[in-house]
């Protein structure tokens, strides 16, 4: 079967082509749509992983506390480990519905939230166990003397953790942040279980309506592709600016 790409220049309602495929508002065309769904994957995208890293590394910092005096966990660390096993054993699509319809009503303040932030809390709290497992791991992977260095210093814990040991934990674990971040973009298709037009859903409904599901198909693939090519190209950049020269991780215990 020949593939018919004029497809993306006719209109969303009656099926005819325009001369202006980047049609949009009344006389959208499926190209415009494809767009904007692209877009609203990147939003969604862009505005998990700001959560993910945020409590991400909050949860990650907080695993990695001393012991107390009688040798165990801080009870911000194991409250830490109950974030992190809760949110990363449960299913995001389950996790991505449960806040759509179930937060709403058993949290009213949440109800008249936009079902798009909504599936970014969702998406952004499964990343987030994900991430603060990373952090953890890099800062566990630093040299005990990094810890120490801060505290002569007369640093405090969480001067010791800004100041000392997160800028170096975070030159470690850019690599799996890569991965994590092309995944993000990836998971960010579950946002279609509720009706946010983003790709996965658009290419759902546009293949339905124009009966050319390889077309539509294929530009889509083709989207994830340079999204997940595009973000890792960006992160090897960043990766290269701040690598540290000579460092090597110790793999000999955590703190």
């Amino acid at each position: 079967m020949a593939l018919d790409w004029s497809i993306f220049c006719a209109d969303t309602i009656e099926r005819q082509v325009q001369a202006n495929c980047l049609g949009f508002g009344r006389d959208q065309t499926y190209l415009g749509w494809l767009i904007e769904a692209w877009g609203q994957t990147v939003l969604v995208a862009v505005l998990s992983l700001c959560v993910a890293l945020v409590i991400g590394t909050v949860i990650g910092v907080l695993r990695t506390l001393p012991n107390n005096v009688h040798g165990h966990p801080s009870r911000l660390a194991r409250l830490a480990n109950v974030w992190v096993e809760f949110f990363r054993n449960i299913p995001l699509l389950v996790q991505v519905i449960l806040w759509y319809h179930v937060v709403p009503v058993v949290f009213p303040v949440f109800a008249d939230t936009p079902k798009l932030l909504l599936v970014v809390m969702g998406l952004g709290f499964f990343t987030s166990s994900r991430i603060a497992e990373q952090v953890r791991t890099g800062i566990q992977a630093l040299p005990r003397g990094q810890r120490y260095a801060g505290m002569a210093l007369g640093f405090s814990t969480w001067q010791t953790y800004r100041y000392v040991l997160l800028p170096m934990a975070f030159r470690i674990i850019v690599p799996p942040l890569t991965s994590e971040s092309m995944n993000i973009f990836k998971n960010s298709s579950v946002a279609f279980a509720v009706s946010i037009t983003e790709l996965t859903f658009f290419a759902q409904q546009a293949g339905e309506e124009t009966s050319r599901g390889i077309e539509v198909y294929l530009a889509v693939t083709l989207l994830y592709v340079i999204s997940a090519f595009a973000i890792n190209r960006i992160m090897a950049a960043i990766e290269k600016r701040v690598r540290v020269p000579g460092f090597v991780a110790s793999t000999g215990g955590g703190h």
